[in-house]
Protein backbone atom coordinates (compact mmCIF):
# COMPACT_ATOMS: atom_id res chain seq x y z
CA UNK A 1 0.00 0.00 0.00
CA UNK A 2 0.72 3.23 -0.77
CA UNK A 3 2.08 4.73 2.62
CA UNK A 4 4.38 7.79 1.15
CA UNK A 5 3.86 10.57 -1.49
CA UNK A 6 5.26 13.96 -2.87
CA UNK A 7 3.53 17.40 -2.74
CA UNK A 8 6.31 19.69 -4.40
CA UNK A 9 4.59 22.59 -6.09
CA UNK A 10 3.71 25.60 -4.30
CA UNK A 11 0.04 26.91 -2.90
CA UNK A 12 -0.16 29.29 -5.78
CA UNK A 13 0.66 26.28 -8.41
CA UNK A 14 -2.14 24.48 -6.61
CA UNK A 15 -4.38 26.93 -6.52
CA UNK A 16 -4.05 27.47 -10.99
CA UNK A 17 -3.76 23.49 -11.21
CA UNK A 18 -7.57 23.00 -9.32
CA UNK A 19 -9.10 25.67 -10.02
CA UNK A 20 -9.00 27.56 -6.34
CA UNK A 21 -9.62 30.95 -5.29
CA UNK A 22 -7.35 32.62 -3.14
CA UNK A 23 -6.74 34.20 -0.79
CA UNK A 24 -5.93 31.82 2.12
CA UNK A 25 -6.36 31.83 5.57
CA UNK A 26 -3.59 33.45 7.35
CA UNK A 27 -3.07 30.43 9.71
CA UNK A 28 -3.10 27.96 7.01
CA UNK A 29 -0.35 25.49 8.02
CA UNK A 30 1.64 24.31 5.20
CA UNK A 31 2.57 20.75 4.90
CA UNK A 32 6.23 19.39 4.27
CA UNK A 33 6.95 18.02 0.44
CA UNK A 34 7.75 14.63 1.83
CA UNK A 35 4.28 13.04 3.44
CA UNK A 36 3.82 10.11 5.41
CA UNK A 37 1.25 8.84 7.39
CA UNK A 38 -0.52 10.87 10.31
CA UNK A 39 1.40 14.33 8.57
CA UNK A 40 -0.83 16.83 7.09
CA UNK A 41 -1.42 17.44 3.11
CA UNK A 42 -3.05 19.37 1.40
CA UNK A 43 -6.57 18.24 0.05
CA UNK A 44 -9.15 19.82 -2.42
CA UNK A 45 -12.87 19.18 -1.81
CA UNK A 46 -16.07 20.90 -2.64
CA UNK A 47 -17.86 23.52 -0.14
CA UNK A 48 -20.56 25.27 -1.04
CA UNK A 49 -19.88 24.72 -4.82
CA UNK A 50 -16.64 25.75 -4.91
CA UNK A 51 -13.46 24.28 -4.64
CA UNK A 52 -11.35 24.97 -1.74
CA UNK A 53 -7.62 24.18 -0.62
CA UNK A 54 -7.59 22.60 2.74
CA UNK A 55 -5.19 21.23 4.87
CA UNK A 56 -5.82 17.68 6.59
CA UNK A 57 -4.22 14.54 8.82
CA UNK A 58 -3.25 11.22 6.32
CA UNK A 59 -4.90 8.72 7.97
CA UNK A 60 -8.30 8.34 9.47
CA UNK A 61 -9.22 6.78 13.08
CA UNK A 62 -8.72 3.29 13.66
CA UNK A 63 -12.19 1.61 13.98
CA UNK A 64 -9.85 -0.06 17.41
CA UNK A 65 -7.99 1.63 19.57
CA UNK A 66 -3.69 1.18 19.64
CA UNK A 67 -4.41 0.81 15.87
CA UNK A 68 -2.20 2.49 13.11
CA UNK A 69 -4.59 5.34 11.16
CA UNK A 70 -6.18 3.71 8.11
CA UNK A 71 -4.58 5.47 5.39
CA UNK A 72 -5.76 3.54 1.92
CA UNK A 73 -9.32 2.84 0.75
CA UNK A 74 -8.93 -0.40 -0.88
CA UNK A 75 -12.05 -2.16 0.10
CA UNK A 76 -15.29 0.34 -1.43
CA UNK A 77 -17.74 -1.90 0.25
CA UNK A 78 -16.86 -2.09 3.38
CA UNK A 79 -18.76 -0.44 6.20
CA UNK A 80 -15.85 1.62 7.46
CA UNK A 81 -15.87 3.50 4.07
CA UNK A 82 -19.12 3.35 3.40
CA UNK A 83 -20.50 7.15 5.04
CA UNK A 84 -17.49 8.91 2.80
CA UNK A 85 -18.03 7.23 -0.01
CA UNK A 86 -21.82 7.95 -0.39
CA UNK A 87 -21.29 11.44 0.39
CA UNK A 88 -20.08 13.75 -2.33
CA UNK A 89 -19.16 16.56 0.23
CA UNK A 90 -16.64 13.86 1.86
CA UNK A 91 -14.79 13.12 -1.24
CA UNK A 92 -11.96 15.32 -1.82
CA UNK A 93 -8.75 15.57 -4.58
CA UNK A 94 -5.02 14.63 -2.76
CA UNK A 95 -2.62 16.49 -4.84
CA UNK A 96 0.50 14.91 -5.63
CA UNK A 97 3.82 15.06 -7.59
CA UNK A 98 5.08 11.58 -7.45
CA UNK A 99 4.08 8.35 -4.76
CA UNK A 100 6.24 5.77 -3.56
CA UNK A 101 6.38 1.90 -3.67
CA UNK A 102 9.35 -0.16 -2.19
CA UNK A 103 10.65 -2.80 -4.19
CA UNK A 104 13.22 -5.37 -3.17
CA UNK A 105 14.16 -7.74 -0.06
CA UNK A 106 13.57 -6.97 3.58
CA UNK A 107 16.73 -4.85 4.66
CA UNK A 108 17.15 -3.86 0.95
CA UNK A 109 14.35 -2.04 -0.22
CA UNK A 110 15.13 0.65 -2.94
CA UNK A 111 12.39 3.49 -3.15
CA UNK A 112 10.55 3.86 -6.68
CA UNK A 113 8.98 7.22 -7.05
CA UNK A 114 5.89 7.26 -9.92
CA UNK A 115 4.43 10.26 -11.11
CA UNK A 116 2.51 11.72 -14.57
CA UNK A 117 5.28 13.45 -16.65
CA UNK A 118 2.79 15.04 -18.89
CA UNK A 119 1.08 16.82 -15.48
CA UNK A 120 3.18 17.81 -13.15
CA UNK A 121 0.42 18.04 -10.47
CA UNK A 122 -2.09 14.84 -10.60
CA UNK A 123 -4.56 13.83 -7.63
CA UNK A 124 -5.65 10.88 -6.38
CA UNK A 125 -9.24 9.87 -5.19
CA UNK A 126 -9.49 10.38 -1.83
CA UNK A 127 -12.36 11.45 0.79
CA UNK A 128 -12.34 13.28 4.04
CA UNK A 129 -13.87 13.33 7.69
CA UNK A 130 -13.47 15.90 10.26
CA UNK A 131 -12.12 14.93 13.58
CA UNK A 132 -11.02 16.09 17.00
CA UNK A 133 -7.73 17.97 15.68
CA UNK A 134 -9.27 19.20 12.32
CA UNK A 135 -9.26 17.00 9.09
CA UNK A 136 -8.29 13.45 8.15
CA UNK A 137 -8.13 12.10 4.94
CA UNK A 138 -7.60 8.85 3.44
CA UNK A 139 -7.28 8.20 -0.32
CA UNK A 140 -8.82 4.85 -2.82
CA UNK A 141 -6.82 1.63 -3.74
CA UNK A 142 -7.12 -0.51 -7.21
CA UNK A 143 -5.69 -2.62 -9.07
CA UNK A 144 -2.20 -2.15 -10.34
CA UNK A 145 -1.16 -1.47 -13.78
CA UNK A 146 1.62 -3.12 -15.43
CA UNK A 147 3.97 -0.39 -14.38
CA UNK A 148 3.31 0.06 -10.80
CA UNK A 149 2.84 -4.22 -10.59
CA UNK A 150 5.93 -4.88 -11.65
CA UNK A 151 6.95 -2.85 -8.24
CA UNK A 152 4.13 -3.48 -6.03
CA UNK A 153 1.56 -6.50 -7.25
CA UNK A 154 -1.32 -5.85 -4.38
CA UNK A 155 -2.24 -2.18 -5.25
CA UNK A 156 -2.13 1.32 -6.58
CA UNK A 157 -3.13 4.69 -5.63
CA UNK A 158 -6.44 5.67 -7.74
CA UNK A 159 -4.81 8.65 -9.87
CA UNK A 160 -7.98 10.95 -11.29
CA UNK A 161 -7.93 11.97 -14.99
CA UNK A 162 -8.97 15.38 -15.01
CA UNK A 163 -12.03 15.05 -16.71
CA UNK A 164 -12.88 13.60 -13.73
CA UNK A 165 -12.38 15.71 -10.51
CA UNK A 166 -15.76 17.22 -10.77
CA UNK A 167 -17.16 13.71 -11.13
CA UNK A 168 -15.40 12.21 -8.37
CA UNK A 169 -16.16 15.39 -5.71
CA UNK A 170 -20.21 15.37 -7.05
CA UNK A 171 -21.59 12.27 -8.90
CA UNK A 172 -23.69 9.46 -6.98
CA UNK A 173 -21.95 7.13 -5.53
CA UNK A 174 -21.77 4.21 -7.88
CA UNK A 175 -20.37 6.59 -10.50
CA UNK A 176 -17.63 8.24 -8.18
CA UNK A 177 -16.65 4.15 -7.52
CA UNK A 178 -16.53 3.34 -10.81
CA UNK A 179 -13.75 5.64 -11.24
CA UNK A 180 -11.43 3.68 -9.13
CA UNK A 181 -9.33 2.12 -11.80
CA UNK A 182 -5.84 1.63 -12.94
CA UNK A 183 -4.20 4.84 -14.53
CA UNK A 184 -2.64 3.89 -17.81
CA UNK A 185 0.82 2.64 -17.39
CA UNK A 186 2.22 4.51 -20.44
CA UNK A 187 1.14 7.86 -19.13
CA UNK A 188 3.06 7.29 -16.05
CA UNK A 189 7.34 7.25 -15.23
CA UNK A 190 8.81 5.28 -12.22
CA UNK A 191 12.53 6.52 -11.32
Amino acid sequence: MCNRYRMTAKVAELAARFGVDAPYPPDLVVPPPELFPRRPGWIVRADGGERTLDVATWGFPPPAAGKAPVTNVRNLASPFWRAALANPARRCLVPVTAFCEWEGDTGSKTARWFSVPSRPIFAFAGVWRPVAAGKAFAFLMCEPNPLVAAVHPKAMPVILHDEDFERWLSDDHATACGLAAPYPGQLMAVA
